[in-house]
């Protein structure tokens, strides 16, 4: 019979950057006890988003951190909407180039994650944030 299960993280950001939450994913998808589904993650917010990525070298982190600083930078001259400061434009087109929402295979009871791969909160605001989560799995 196929289980539906929900709730929410409440993740508190020191600053920008790739924050890892695979733990408490990982933990509360156990907890379920869905041993074949789908997980789905969605982040609440515009200035921060969601990705998959590299969780064994801290240098590839660090490289996408300067990757989008580059591609997005913090230049009032560039962007009209400046509301919350001027990390505040910024931070929503480096949100619009990644992604808000994660779907993650649950097979015999774990995340179908790869070897080397964490899921990470990519906070691209400067001061530390209150960011919230909702997941969802679904499967029996």
């Amino acid at each position: 019979m196929m289980q539906q299960h929900t709730t929410s993280l409440d993740i508190e950001t020191p600053g920008s950057g790739l924050h890892e939450v695979t733990a408490r994913i990982r933990d509360w998808t156990a907890k379920a006890g869905v041993q074949t589904g789908l997980l789905t993650i969605f982040c609440q917010h515009t200035s921060c988003s969601l990705l998959i990525q590299e969780n064994a070298a801290p240098a590839a982190r660090r490289d996408l951190e300067t990757y989008f600083a580059r591609i997005a930078p913090e230049d009032a001259t560039r962007y009209e909407h400046d509301d919350e400061g001027p990390d505040d434009m910024p931070a929503h087109l480096r949100a619009a180039l990644t992604q808000v929402q994660l779907s993650i295979p649950v097979m015999e009871g774990s995340l179908a994650l790869g070897r080397w791969q964490g899921i990470y909160l990519f906070e691209h605001r400067r001061r530390p944030q209150a960011r919230t989560l909702a997941l969802h799995l679904l499967g029996k």
